[in-house]
């Protein structure tokens, strides 16, 4: 396994394998905004399944993201209790003409004050296939969706919520990822066909190897 560098310059990197099967790395230098793949076995490459941004849909290259970059002005929130949570459940591509995130926030005064709600619930916005559609075959849960301003886009809304007094609450999909982009099985047993779902296999949470793969999506919780 080697990580495979296409932007700003072409490069691989090879990766150490360690005895409980992980791979890892140190490459010094790398900015925001390079470009890469994981290359496996010296012939596929694979965008990155922990990957924070996929500019160019779920089949190409992962981009470094600097996760401490964004100018938050949120310090001063505090969050809501739940029994006081009025939830509005929107869906990111149609709720605005421009069906992105930072769209949403002209509209926020108006949720608030009009509608008397107390959190904006998302529809998943885990990268999915093509620009639009419901987000439930999201394949890369870890990347806000690029067409819908990727995770800057994400981090201005929330921000811009949060200015307003609005919680946040995620819509996620936890039971099966969308069948195109869906390279997590490349990378260790995350499915199992002792389960089936009408989206393929169903995700390993009990099996053998699972340990890793309960891991991966409650990393993503945090």
């Amino acid at each position: 396994m080697a990580v495979r560098f296409v932007s700003p310059d072409c490069h691989t990197v090879p990766m150490e394998r360690h005895a409980d099967g992980l791979h890892t790395v140190t490459v010094p230098g790398v900015q925001p905004g390079s470009r890469y793949f994981y290359l496996l076995d010296d012939e596929r490459t694979r965008p990155d399944p922990v990957s924070r941004f996929q500019p160019e849909g779920v089949h190409g290259p992962s981009e470094v993201v600097s996760p401490g970059a964004f100018p938050w002005t949120d310090q001063d929130w505090k969050g809501r209790v739940l029994q006081d949570l009025i939830l509005y459940e929107l869906h990111l591509g149609t709720f605005t003409l421009d069906g992105t995130f930072t769209a949403i926030i002209a509209y926020l005064d108006y949720l608030k004050n009009e509608l008397g709600i107390t959190a904006v619930e998302l529809m998943p916005v885990a990268e999915f296939p093509g620009k639009r559609n419901w987000g439930y075959d999201g394949t890369h849960l870890y990347a806000p969706h690029s067409a819908y301003g990727g995770p800057q886009g994400l981090k201005t809304l929330i921000n811009g919520c949060h200015e307003k007094e609005l919680a946040v609450v995620l819509d996620v999909v936890y039971n099966h990822l969308g069948p195109e982009g869906n390279y997590l099985g490349e990378y260790g047993p995350y499915f199992t066909d002792r389960y089936q779902t009408p989206w393929g296999q169903g995700v390993n949470f009990d099996g053998e190897g699972s340990a890793e793969v309960r891991r991966y999506f409650i990393d993503n919780d945090l």
